[in-house]
Order: structure tokens, then C-alpha cells, then sequence
């Protein structure tokens, strides 16, 4: 009946006066994934690939508000207590989609071996799954949990049946990547591409694209090269050097957003002796971590020119923050500003902190990932340099930088993240909260600060109900956290995509690519 229909409307749409268009869409994006095991590995690029494939129980729409997913409803049926109403669908290989599947997912994200940044911190606060009938199921917290539903959004939903006893090896290779998605996997090859299908059967949708070419291209010029020579349809991360001209470009457009992810410079305060990459003025080693000392963190992030480094090495692609989130975003605190720039009382403090001609310390990070991130530490270098601390700049491939940086191989290092639950407690938890695998907190704090204070905020936060309480307790959170310099924030991150002309996309606050709105069409 749809295509009936589709047919009939055909003589009257755009997209049917294109016949040369390809039913294959061409993707480049910025990042490899390193899985396509969905619960593998809580990273953007694997996340955004996984979103083709399976599907949430709850979504999340352009402007982050909850819809939804495989659960078509979900309500507290006491104050520990949700029930989720799920859809009636199949997967890619004709299974039903059952409740159990629920569990077994649920079970399995804190069971994944050698996860490098694992999705346990969002099953954690589920004590028992009870199973009503198939498409119905209860899910018991300890206590009041109002975020829950938030957090079934953030992670995937597999088939028990074709993936029970599978290895993430066994993903990768697709024998067990089988999802409800729009797209079902076709092929893998790491740091090349993935291929996709459509699912002519997805819940929401038959998707436009019969074949989705999904490209890695991480060398930023090389991306734009192969949009305006026509070689892929859409990409990520427009690089912001490239950006006006592409926008004078007829055979381009640009979709672009303020986002939801803060790139920050992580410091290590897990060692109380020496930090490998920490050294006296003259290159001596030190008996003690000065990284340790807030008013050395301080007087980091006092020396660096956040403004510049929008407007000269962004282009205006971000705005300088001093917390997680933007404005207007649920748990932003008007209180926060972005650290001042203030080389000369950075001296002070590290002065006062016993380092009066200053320190040696390196810098790393990645040359692949986040926009412009080589180009940043080489800025925050420099300024360094300026207050004393002679600084060596090491950019890395992200494919090594991410496993080194995951065994706090550094001393400084800058990463990012991207707030998909668009409220502080999801980066507090992950970034700030004391590393407590048994918990899921602290999955990605590898600085490994540690602040009791602040663990005991966050706890109560998560577990008040009234939506204005916890906010407050939230922003009570990041004051303590920002203020105890726990990581360095630099700036948040502008999405920009890009399509070739005579296609649309719907732009989005999240970094998870939804390729079911690219389509063709004005």
C-alpha cells in the first residue's frame, strides 16, 4: 500500500524527478568504530553506527527529547518500579522481538570483555527485570530512579537467540549483528568502511536508501575532497577551515547545531608520586604529582585563551564553557563561566603551589578525532609554555591514542564528550564520579580524580524525583567538580554536517547520526 501510494504522489515530489540519483547513500565520516559489537565500546563513532543497526528501547529526537523506541510506552507502576510496553517487531532475521531480549541485553552490557569505556552505568541502576508477558516488562530500581527512562535510551537492544554465547568478534564479523535498525550489516572492514541494506521491514519506516555505503575518513581535507567531487553524499564534522567555502558552494549544503559535546583537557590525579609526563624545570624528576595540586590545575586552565582558540582555530565552530552542558539545556548553571583568561595569576598559583620557574610536561592527544584537536594542544602548548610550563606536544592516532590514554598512560591529555542524555549527571558520573567499575561510575574518568563530596552529590541527584531539586543538585555538582578543576573545559563543539545539493538532513543537538534523515529532496 505504501509503495502504492508513494507511486501515485511520484509525479508531484522532487525526489521522483531525480531518476539519476543512487539508491546507494555514500557516507564519509570522521572516525573509525573499533566494534560493531553495540555494547562494546561507549564512543560517538560506534554509537552513531550501531543507531543503523539496532534500535534503542527509548530514542532520542533532534532536540533530545525522549520518544518512543522499542518500548511504545513506559510509566512508573511504583516509586522503584517501571513497566515499558514494547513494540510488536522482528529483527533482521525474522526473530520476534520479546522481552527477553530486554534481560538478556541488560545482562550482558556489564559482562562484555576488555570494554574500554563500558554502557554498565545505564543497566547499574536496575536491581531485577520481571517479565509480564512478551511485550511487557517491569524493571525494579533501588529506590526512587526518576532518570531511567533517560537512560534506556543510551544503549541497545540484541536478539537473545542469534547472540547468546557471541564475542564481540562474532559482531564484527556479522554472524551476531542482528538488529530491529533501519539497515541490516552487510560487511566490516576496520579502518575502511561498513556496508549496509535497507530493512524494508523497520517499525518507523521503510528507509529511502536501499545500500548505505558507511566510509571512515579521517583526514579532514580528504573528507571534503571526496563530498564536492561528488565520491560520498554526506559527511561529519565539516572541518571548520573549509566551512565558508562550502557554503558558497551551490553543489553543497551545510546543517549545522550547537551540540551537546565539551572538549576538555584531563589531567592524571591517580598517582600521588611521579606523573610520567610531569618534570622540575630543568627535566628533573619530582618525588611528588604536582597535578595533585588544584592550584597547579588552576593555573593550567588560567594560561589558556579559550576565546582564541574559538575564534582563531574553531573559525566560531564552538563557544569557550566552563561546564558540561550549553544554555538552555536542562542542569546548565548561568554561575559557570568559562575560566578567564589569566596568564599572570597563573604564575602566581604555581608559584605558590612550590614551582616558581615553573614546570616540563607533555601534552597529548589525538590528530583524528574531535574537530581541530591537534591543532588545539598545539595552541594550549604554547600558551603553557608562556607561564612556565615548558610543553611537549604529542598528537596521536586516535586507534592508539584511546587505548594508552584508557591505562592512564599520561599526565595531560585532552578528550571529549558528548552529553547524550543532554543533563550533567551522564558526563558527572562518566568523567568526575570516583571509578568504581562494581557501580559503572567513573567508566571514563581517566584521570582518576576522586572526590567523596562530590560522588555523594551526584547520588542524591540521581535519585530525586522533582525535576527543579535535581537540577539544582546538579548544578551543586558541576560547581564542585569545575571548581576543584577535576577536568579542564575548553570549549563546546558546533555540529556541522554536509550534503551534496539535492539533499536534506535533519540537524541535531546529539553527534548520532540518524542516516533515515538524509533524504533526497530540497
Amino acid at each position: 500500500m505504501r509503495l502504492a501510494v508513494q507511486s501515485a504522489l511520484c509525479a508531484g515530489l522532487a525526489i521522483c524527478a531525480m531518476p539519476a540519483m543512487s539508491q546507494t547513500l555514500r557516507v564519509g565520516v570522521s572516525s573509525a568504530v573499533t566494534s560493531i559489537d553495540p555494547h562494546y565500546h561507549n564512543l560517538a563513532p560506534n554509537i552513531s553506527l550501531s543507531a543503523q543497526i539496532f534500535d534503542p528501547l527509548v530514542n532520542s529526537d533532534a532536540d533530545a527529547h525522549l520518544a518512543p523506541g522499542l518500548a511504545l510506552s513506559w510509566k512508573l507502576v511504583a516509586p522503584d518500579t517501571w513497566e515499558l510496553k514494547l513494540r510488536q517487531v522482528k529483527f533482521h532475521n525474522g526473530n520476534e522481538f520479546v522481552a527477553d531480549d530486554v534481560v538478556f541485553s541488560m545482562n550482558r552490557i556489564p559482562k562484555v570483555p576488555n570494554s574500554p569505556s563500558s554502557f554498565a552505568v545505564y543497566t547499574k541502576p536496575v536491581t531485577t527485570t520481571e517479565v509480564v508477558d512478551s511485550h511487557t516488562i517491569r524493571l525494579h530500581t533501588d529506590g526512587v530512579f526518576p532518570l531511567l527512562p533517560t537512560y534506556l535510551a543510551q544503549f541497545f537492544i540484541i536478539n537473545r537467540k542469534s547472540s547468546e554465547g557471541m564475542a564481540t568478534e562474532d559482531f564484527n564479523s556479522g554472524k551476531a549483528a542482528i538488529g530491529t535498525g533501519p539497515f541490516r550489516f552487510v560487511s566490516f572492514r576496520p579502518g575502511d568502511r561498513v556496508e549496509l541494506d535497507r530493512n524494508d521491514d523497520y517499525w518507523s519506516g521503510r528507509p529511502v536508501w536501499q545500500h548505505v555505503d558507511y566510509r571512515f575518513i579521517p583526514n579532514d581535507g580528504a573528507r571534503t575532497a571526496a563530498l564536492l567531487a561528488g565520491d560520498v553524499d554526506f559527511i561529519d564534522f565539516v572541518p571548520t577551515e573549509d566551512s565558508e567555502k562550502l557554503r558558497k558552494d551551490p553543489k553543497v549544503r551545510l546543517w549545522e547545531r550547537l551540540g551537546l559535546r565539551l572538549i576538555f583537557l584531563g589531567l592524571d590525579q591517580s598517582r600521588d608520586g611521579p606523573s610520567p609526563f610531569v618534570f622540575g624545570p630543568n627535566g628533573e624528576k619530582l618525588d611528588k604529582n604536582p597535578l595533585k595540586d588544584r592550584r597547579v590545575r588552576q593555573a593550567l586552565s588560567l594560561a589558556i585563551n579559550r576565546k582564541a582558540i574559538v575564534d582563531r582555530i574553531m573559525e566560531g565552530a564552538a563557544v569557550p564553557s566552563g561546564q558540561y552542558l550549553p544554555p538552555g539545556v536542562y542542569s546548565y548553571d548561568p554561575e559557570i563561566k568559562p575560566p578567564p583568561y589569566d596568564p599572570e595569576q597563573a604564575k602566581k598559583l604555581l608559584a605558590e603551589a612550590g614551582f616558581p620557574k615553573g614546570l616540563r610536561i607533555a601534552l597529548h592527544g589525538p590528530n583524528d578525532r574531535y574537530v581541530n584537536d591537534a591543532k588545539i594542544i598545539q595552541a594550549i602548548g604554547q600558551m603553557w609554555t608562556r607561564i612556565g610550563v615548558q610543553t611537549e606536544v604529542d598528537p596521536l592516532p586516535w586507534s592508539s591514542y584511546v587505548g594508552q590514554a584508557n591505562k592512564q598512560a599520561f599526565s595531560a591529555f585532552l578528550f571529549g564528550w558528548g552529553t547524550g542524555t543532554a543533563e550533567a549527571s551522564d558526563p558527572l558520573i562518566a568523567q568526575n564520579a570516583t571509578f568504581d567499575p562494581a557501580k559503572g561510575w567513573g567508566a571514563s574518568n581517566r584521570g582518576r580524580y576522586s572526590n567523596p563530596a562530590l560522588d555523594k552529590l551526584i547520588g542524591e541527584a540521581i535519585r530525586t524525583a522533582d525535576d527543579t531539586a535535581r537540577e539544582k543538585l546538579l548544578q551543586q555538582a558541576q560547581e564542585l567538580a569545575f571548581g576543584d578543576v577535576a577536568i579542564i573545559p575548553l570549549h563546546i563543539q558546533k555540529n556541522i554536517w554536509a550534503t551534496r545539493a539535492g539533499y536534506s538532513f535533519v540537524p541535531t543537538v546529539g553527534e548520532t547520526l540518524h542516516l533515515v534523515d538524509v533524504k533526497p529532496g530540497k
